[in-house]
């Protein structure tokens, strides 16, 4: 039982979750509804898959909903193939070349979910569908994926007094051709409803900018052996904390009970090490991939350090097939539950 030290005022609940699984249809993934008085911004399909030699192509694209206020993020492609490959860098000649499409055509076909860019749009088109078992993804030009969901839809709700955050995750293991090769990976497709006008990382987001988070991922890895396992979580000042965790055996398991510790590289936003400890026994730990910064955001947008890794639970020895671990953390705004930088010379 929790033992407040402080009283939050009238609609304030020191910034504790909700969590919990969700049942994945396209009828869904398409609806428009608000949720909890707050207003759909966005589908953000992204994610990492990777060639036979281990290069990592990274993608995320923007499916603003209509009547949205959309934050920067159109279409990136990022590639460790692009500059030296020593890390994941925008690649801005094909980023550029698809079409950006701020508001795509949106359709629902059976319990199918689609989006696409305009017939006289500018770029390379694409189109994207989703439902509660298939996936596709395809960029002319650039790659084209498609796979099946793996376990269940995660959702998790923050309520606030002005703000609030609905946001929503549905995971897809696909492979496909990229640049000309073939590839395998993970794509995750979240949505995010919010306060009218809100924007994600960007306008009125109840988290971001009131720097309450210190890491917040979501992972998938399937080893060798068939076995899988997923997830999502958050660790933040306050009660701002969730995790939900899954499996090839069914297990959906769920708690806010999450701590949490973040270690960034000298004079650096990325994370040298982390872990984190769910229900005060079970400990995870992020394995950084070497080439998983994304650097190219750092002073721009995103405004938090997103980079590719790997969760695996402390003394897993089983051995990964392929994975995703892209998450956050925001070294401005400390290392661990209400544990902030003392001043200037503790941040990047």
């Amino acid at each position: 039982m929790h033992t407040y030290k402080t009283v939050p005022e009238r609609a304030d609940f020191d910034y504790q979750c909700l969590v919990g699984p969700q049942k994945v249809t396209g009828a869904g993934l398409a609806d428009l509804r608000d949720h909890f008085g707050l207003k759909l911004t966005k589908h953000m399909p992204f994610g990492c898959v990777r060639d036979a030699e281990g290069a990592i192509y990274a993608m995320v694209r923007a499916l603003n909903a209509p009547g949205s206020s959309p934050n920067p993020t159109k279409f990136i492609y990022q590639s460790t193939r692009t500059g030296d490959g020593t890390h994941l860098r925008i690649d801005q000649a094909r980023s550029a070349a698809q079409a950006s499409t701020m508001f795509p055509r949106r359709w629902l076909d059976g319990d199918t979910a689609g989006w696409a860019s305009h017939e006289d749009e500018a770029g390379n088109p694409w189109r994207l569908t989703a439902s509660g078992t298939h996936f596709s993804w395809r960029e002319e030009g650039l790659f084209a994926l498609e796979g099946r969901l793996l376990g269940q839809g995660m959702q998790w709700y923050l309520p606030g007094r002005d703000w609030g955050t609905f946001y929503v995750s549905q995971l897809y293991d696909v492979a496909g051709m990229c640049e000309g090769r073939a590839v395998k990976g993970f794509i995750t497709l979240d949505q995010a409803w919010m306060a009218e006008g809100g924007a994600i990382h960007f306008k009125k987001d109840l988290v971001v900018n009131h720097g309450m988070h210190v890491i917040w991922w979501t992972f998938a890895t399937v080893y060798t052996d068939g076995t899988w396992d997923l997830g999502s979580f958050m660790v933040g000042h306050g009660r701002l904390g969730y995790a939900i965790f899954q499996n090839e055996k069914g297990e959906v398991r769920c708690t806010t009970d999450i701590e949490g510790e973040v270690v960034h590289k000298p004079g650096s936003y990325f994370v040298e090490r982390a872990h984190i400890v769910v229900g005060g026994v079970e400990t995870w730990e992020f394995v950084p991939d070497p080439k998983g910064e994304m650097i190219d955001f750092v002073g721009g947008f995103p405004i938090t350090a997103q980079q590719e890794g790997r969760w695996r639970r402390r003394g897993d020895t089983r051995t990964p097939d392929r994975s995703l671990g892209w998450g956050e953390t925001d070294r401005r705004n400390g290392s661990a539950r209400d544990v902030r930088p003392a001043g200037p010379g503790e941040q990047a």
